[in-house]
């Protein structure tokens, strides 16, 4: 039995060995795409393709291990008439981690800071995907200068937790060990899938859906991201006081969703309660993963068009 016990842990040893060296090895395979600026002691990936009047800046939902590569159909689209930019956050695509705790505040400050120290300067159209529209909804109250537009990619918004009256879950801390112990990479090679966008063949390249493969085996649920869905209930007492200026054009794209409950409230109506007054603003159904990006990205730019050509009319 005793051996038994030491062969196992010795298989144990040697896959964690292997997967820091298929680590390393990876590293050096796919290399960044875009520029590693220094913030606050560490580095942050920065991507841009375009140009134009407009500079839209993308930013990732919770988990999205790579998002300069997952972001790339909605990239392709809107760089033919925009400056397109993709922040990684700590603990997210290329950038590095970091030990500081992930609140909103600290975000936004390390976003904005990546910006400025790129060279890349608004006032800037925001597109959160899912839990970054909290950040972005603290961006635009704090530098509402800076901000000409908000773009909602299915985006989350703290007031949804008190108009559904629903509780926030709390992440297990264990799971910030899957990626360092190998654990992920085993994940997935048993389920590549689930790992990547779920879009038709030749949306990704072989190459892209390779590298985000790998960003998922090395970043699926490190310490940063652990730490950050940690901090949603923290985040969201932050921001949920706040609401987006009212004369800040704001267009919504929700994932279409027909369930109405039988207080009346559905998705829509909450988003809704959300859009701003200013007369761009509106809210639009897509039929579509959470992902809508993955799979409606053309669909995406040509509404884009329209809600910029409407702001620069009023």
């Amino acid at each position: 039995m005793r051996n038994i016990g030491l062969g196992v842990l010795a298989l144990i040893v040697l896959g964690i060995a292997f997967h820091h060296i298929l680590n390393a090895y990876e590293q050096v395979k796919f290399p960044p795409i875009g520029q590693m600026i220094e913030v606050d002691g560490g580095k942050m990936h920065v991507f841009e393709k375009g140009t134009g009047d407009n500079t839209i800046v993308l930013l990732s939902g919770l988990g999205t291990s790579a998002p300069a590569l997952d972001f790339e159909p909605l990239i392709n689209e809107l760089s033919k008439e925009n400056k397109v930019v993709v922040v990684e956050g700590f603990g997210y695509g290329w950038s590095d981690s970091t030990n500081k705790e992930r609140t909103v505040k600290r975000i936004v400050e390390e976003l904005r800071t990546a910006l400025k120290k790129s060279g890349i300067v608004g006032p800037y159209v925001l597109m959160p995907h899912s839990m970054s529209g909290i950040y972005s909804l603290y961006y635009a109250n704090q530098y509402p200068n800076e901000v000409k537009a908000i773009v909602g990619n299915d985006l989350t918004l703290p007031q949804a937790v008190a108009y559904f009256e629903e509780e926030v879950p709390d992440t297990p801390p264990y799971l910030s060990y899957l990626a360092p112990a190998g654990i992920a990479r085993i994940m997935t090679v048993m389920a590549p899938k689930d790992f990547l966008p779920k879009a038709p063949e030749g949306v990704y390249s072989k190459k892209t859906l390779a590298a985000i493969k790998s960003f998922a085996a090395r970043k699926t649920y490190n310490v940063n991201v652990v730490d950050e869905a940690n901090h949603i209930k923290q985040n969201i007492a932050a921001t949920e006081a706040l609401r987006h200026p009212e004369n800040m054009p704001m267009l919504i794209f929700m994932k279409k969703d027909d369930r109405v409950r039988e207080d009346g409230k559905s998705i829509a109506s909450f988003y809704q309660t959300q859009l701003t007054a200013h007369p761009a603003s509106k809210l639009i159904a897509l039929e579509g993963h959470h992902y809508l990006h993955w799979t409606l990205s053309k669909e995406m730019s040509g509404q884009i068009k329209d809600f910029l050509a409407s702001i620069a009319a009023h």
